[in-house]
């Protein structure tokens, strides 16, 4: 179903009256004893491929100057931001953990939902988990998977809110990690439902700041981790949020989403059917609306097609990719985000390189200028004809300097449902990323692995954060 093509849904209170209390009813029933194994298997994967990422963002652009900001105004705290170990306040430690875990765009990916989940999940749990101290590895998985779950589910009720404006991520990632945060201090359903409620009223995050290539897109998810903290523990300590956070007059739904939403996705089958084995692993470490631009250039690339043959190349997309990195591409920016968001730039590293990798985004490359004048024959164009939402439809058309047209579309997005990558490819990303980021050896990776592989047997979540090198 295109679900562009719906009318807007009645949202008179009536009709769902009361969801964002039965969405907290159902999280506050769930056991570890209720997740399938696949999930469990799914969800430390998760945990693995984030702790990974965050490492390899230590040196991106902008994390230094974030944590030497926390650790001028706070010295010591219950909680650690992994970079140098850094002892913070568990809402500081989470908005440094996740802004390292979104640094480099190369983190896992709801594709339908259109939702980054752990970069704002994990920091968030993190945190909570050693300010609690002593939580066992089993009630981490449990308040793991529902935050995955429940922000999953989110995205796929509010289908077009990357088309209004908003950063999923963002807006919706708060309000998943904070029932995560709740569940992981057993909070009763009223204050889940508050600890919902704070994380609403606290929801931001404009995706203006993917179209102008500002840092701030990449620090945001550690700004929802630190809200999803504060809205948790404020509700756990008795302070009351709104009620009806999804479905009120001013709530999710018609505040940010304009009434333009499917809310019966939210909790259709939930604890039956997981959204949660729907998620991506990336493989390329940029926005996902460039995965399938990029998976077609690498293959014109092997089918012995470079630049210098190239006259022109169009780049056909649905309406909202086109819209998030669909402009001209300006070497003259130098800007990282403006890179990681541009399918043009995208393509023209994989046409001429063969990979794309953590080295694609970085300073020089993002200003070659062979990549540059490449680009300059690049058009992006938006396809009506294409679902206007989805993630994965592209349609490559090359004309080469000998006269021949060569026309590629694709819609598989790699390392998501259809096209999954084999954990030993990630547990590879996760050696790969500690070893650019930390310096750490096989050896070091494979005991941080052995330790999120195994967490339901862990006794203290803590000697995650421990063995993080």
């Amino acid at each position: 179903m295109n679900v562009m093509d719906t009318n807007k849904i009645d949202l008179r209170e009536t009709q769902i009256e009361g969801l964002s209390r039965s969405l907290c009813e159902h999280v506050a029933m769930l056991r570890y004893e209720d997740l399938p194994v696949d999930v469990v298997h799914n969800v430390k994967l998760l945990l693995l491929d984030t702790l990974g990422i965050i490492a390899a963002g230590r040196t991106a652009p902008g994390i230094d100057i974030l944590h030497a900001r926390l650790q001028r105004w706070e010295k010591t705290g219950t909680a650690t931001a992994l970079k140098d170990k850094l002892r913070l306040s568990p809402p500081n430690a989470a908005l440094a953990n996740g802004a390292a875990a979104h640094a480099l765009d190369f983190d896992d990916i709801h594709d339908e939902a259109r939702v980054h989940t752990s970069c704002v999940l994990v920091p968030a749990l993190l945190a909570s988990a050693e300010d609690l101290g002593g939580v066992a590895g089993r009630d981490f998985i449990v308040a793991m998977a529902v935050g995955i779950e429940v922000n999953a589910r989110l995205g796929l009720a509010c289908f077009n809110c990357l088309g209004h404006g908003w950063h999923p991520t963002m807006v919706m990632g708060v309000m998943a990690a904070a029932v995560a945060v709740a569940r992981l201090l057993s909070l009763d359903v009223d204050r889940m439902l508050g600890a919902l409620g704070f994380a609403h009223h606290l929801a931001s995050g404009s995706a203006q700041s993917i179209l102008d290539g500002a840092l701030t897109k990449r620090i945001g998810p550690g700004f929802a981790a630190h809200a999803a903290v504060m809205a948790a523990f404020l509700a756990s300590d008795g302070l009351s949020g709104p009620s009806r956070p999804l479905e009120g007059k001013a709530g999710l739904f018609l505040l940010q989403e304009r009434g333009e939403v499917l809310p019966d996705r939210l909790l259709q089958d939930f604890g039956r059917h997981w959204e949660t084995m729907r998620y991506g692993f990336k493989a390329f470490p940029c926005c996902r609306c460039c995965h399938s631009t990029i998976d077609v250039g690498l293959r014109l690339h092997q089918d012995g097609i470079r630049p210098e043959q190239v006259e022109s190349v169009e780049i056909a997309q649905p309406s909202v990719n086109f819209r998030t990195v669909g402009l001209p591409y300006d070497a003259s920016r130098d800007s990282v985000v403006h890179a990681q968001f541009n399918a043009a730039y995208c393509f023209a590293r994989a046409l001429q390189d063969g990979r794309v990798d953590l080295h694609t985004f970085q300073r020089p490359q993002i200003t070659d200028a062979s990549i540059a004048a490449l680009t300059r024959r690049i058009t992006v164009v938006m396809d009506p004809a294409m679902d206007p939402i989805a993630m994965g439809p592209v349609r490559i058309t090359l004309r080469l300097r000998d006269g021949r047209n060569v026309v590629r579309e694709d819609s598989v997005l790699l390392g998501g449902p259809d096209a999954p990558l084999p954990d030993s490819a990630l547990i590879e990303k996760f050696r790969s990323c500690l070893a650019i980021g930390a310096g750490a050896d096989d050896a070091v990776a494979d005991r941080l692995a052995t330790l999120v592989m195994t967490l339901e047997e862990q006794k203290d979540v803590a000697e995650i954060v421990a063995a993080f090198p």
